[in-house]
């Protein structure tokens, strides 16, 4: 079952990802372009061609269900009907945590694999009287690892059809930063729970979008659902979640819909795209230039050439360009591909978001610089190393 699901998880991201941008232009995702015939499959039929599907980095990932084009995001804000405020869900104390008053936690309790994370007596929530100060995050630090128990909940969200997670015990003392995670284009956000449930278990407060269009729109209505939930008194998010310096992240289309974020919404501070990129000359050059960005990519992944133009064009911006190489060859890329990011190299994306957000500022020596653990280590738990390179930092 878990084949099947991660086949069409990448089937169709790596369609809705093929067609965005200016159909115009030519892509340089093209299954004649920096591709080889091996690792494409045919997999879906339309009007004028045969869709390609490219499978991830784990075996078997590429399936032959068809996708049909409403399962495709749209591409420009154009296509896309605004949301008046009567579309947006009431807030409901249903998808809020409990309070840390509300929660026993021990270190006696065992997590299953369908359950929460384990939290250790180390990793308690001080309560406190004074104003909330500085962000929180799980005492362990292993970004390898699930730290904190974490709450996860599905169809909720401004249009009650994404995902939130956060961690089981909220801290009384400290804010909760917060990241939106965009999925791939027709994929639903649930093929993503490893990462969404990771992020969470260290700290932090996640909301899943349903959709990733690539224009912003899902991200910040995404934010502002949580911006009301912070200022209700009434939910027990009240004046938890760090709303100034969110960081923004997602797969393939996520990506793109995460450093449009990042340019369009001044709350967004960071954006990791993963296995994602701008095709159409690099769109994180347009970021304000105290915001920053991380683009991660897999050696023979269908996003290669669009994540090192996106990044090569950011001449003037804070940004570091990861490639996850040495991949299993036995898979049908050879290689770490699409879905790496995502899966294989989720532990970049967490450690990034506890320096950017979490202001774990030692951990710019796992990214900058000439070796580091993010810079030219191996990948902890996987096979291969990492090849990272940025700038202006």
């Amino acid at each position: 079952m878990k084949s099947k699901i991660f086949k069409g998880v990448i089937l169709a991201s790596a369609i809705a990802f093929i067609n965005c941008g200016d159909d115009s232009a030519t892509s340089p995702l093209s299954s004649t372009g920096d591709i080889s015939s091996s690792s494409i499959e045919s997999t879906a039929e339309s009007s004028s061609s045969d869709d390609k599907c490219l499978a991830s980095s784990l075996p078997n990932a590429c399936g032959d269900a068809p996708v049909s084009s409403s399962d495709i995001a749209p591409t420009s804000s154009s296509e896309i009907a605004p949301a008046s405020s009567s579309d947006e869900a009431p807030v409901s104390s249903a998808d809020a945590p409990s309070s840390s008053a509300d929660v026993q936690s021990s270190s006696s309790d065992v997590a299953s694999s369908s359950s929460v994370a384990q939290s250790s007596s180390s990793e308690q929530v001080s309560s406190s009287s004074e104003a909330p100060k500085g962000i929180f995050l799980a005492s362990g630090k292993e970004e390898e690892k699930d730290q904190l128990k974490v709450v996860y909940k599905t169809n909720t969200g401004w249009d009650n059809k994404g995902i939130l997670a956060y961690p089981e015990q909220l801290s009384s003392d400290q804010k909760h930063g917060v990241v939106v995670w965009g999925p791939g284009g027709g994929t639903e956000p649930g093929a993503y729970e490893g990462m969404i449930r990771r992020l969470a278990s260290h700290g932090f407060v996640v909301i899943a979008l349903s959709v990733s269009p690539g224009d912003a729109t899902q991200a910040s209505k995404a934010i502002d659902w949580l911006e009301n939930k912070n200022k209700d008194s009434n939910d027990p998010f009240y004046q938890k979640l760090e709303l100034t310096k969110v960081g923004c992240s997602g797969h393939s289309m996520g990506g793109l819909e995460s450093e449009q974020a990042a340019i369009k919404d001044k709350r967004v501070f960071t954006a990791f795209l993963n296995n994602s990129g701008d095709k159409n000359g690099g769109v994180i050059k347009n970021f304000p230039k105290e915001k920053t960005a991380a683009v991660l990519y897999g050696e023979v992944g269908m996003e290669k050439p669009n994540a090192i133009k996106d990044y090569e064009t950011a001449t003037d911006i804070k940004s570091c360009l990861i490639e996850m190489t040495g991949g299993p060859k036995n898979n049908s890329e050879g290689g770490y591909g699409h879905g790496s990011g995502s899966w294989d190299g989720m532990a970049a994306t967490i450690a990034w978001m506890r320096w950017q957000l979490g202001g774990e500022n030692e951990r710019q020596a796992d990214f900058v610089g000439t070796t580091g653990k993010y810079i030219d280590g191996s990948i902890i738990g996987k096979q291969g190393k990492w090849k990272t390179q940025c700038k202006n930092f």
